[in-house]
């Protein structure tokens, strides 16, 4: 079935309760708890919903946000940045392309990185394809 077809109860059936919470309902892990946080293997990061590939281990950084970081996207057409002004806080969301699902924020703090930016991303969203 299409991401786009599958219905919130079908949502549930595929991911775990964690994953659910964060990629169909917005919620964010508890920092430094993700299993991704440390992870320095080489491969792709992509969504846990949907297996679209997000980022790669390229671009991974430590942040010391306690969230996996990235500074850039695998390609352009990976994710989709949403304007955020839940919880007082004006954000920008990151989505994942293919299937919509929540997959963190973009903050243009990295300033160490090449891009500036630091996608910040929840691990739950998140599986590895080791290469």
């Amino acid at each position: 079935m299409e991401p786009k077809e599958m219905t919130e109860e079908d949502w549930k059936k595929k991911l775990s309760p964690e994953q659910y919470e964060v990629l169909r309902e917005k919620a964010t892990e508890a920092p430094g708890t993700g299993k991704l946080l440390h992870n320095k293997d080489t491969g792709d990061y992509v969504c846990a919903a949907c297996g679209n590939v997000l980022f790669t281990s390229d671009t991974k950084f430590e942040s010391g946000s306690g969230w996996p970081s990235f500074y850039d996207v695998a390609s352009n057409e990976a994710v989709v940045l949403h304007e955020d002004t839940s919880h007082g806080m004006h954000r920008t969301e990151v989505t994942c392309a293919n299937c919509g699902s929540h997959l963190g924020h973009l903050f243009p703090d990295a300033f160490n990185q090449p891009t500036g930016n630091r996608f910040c991303i929840n691990s739950a969203a998140l599986e590895f394809k080791e290469k």
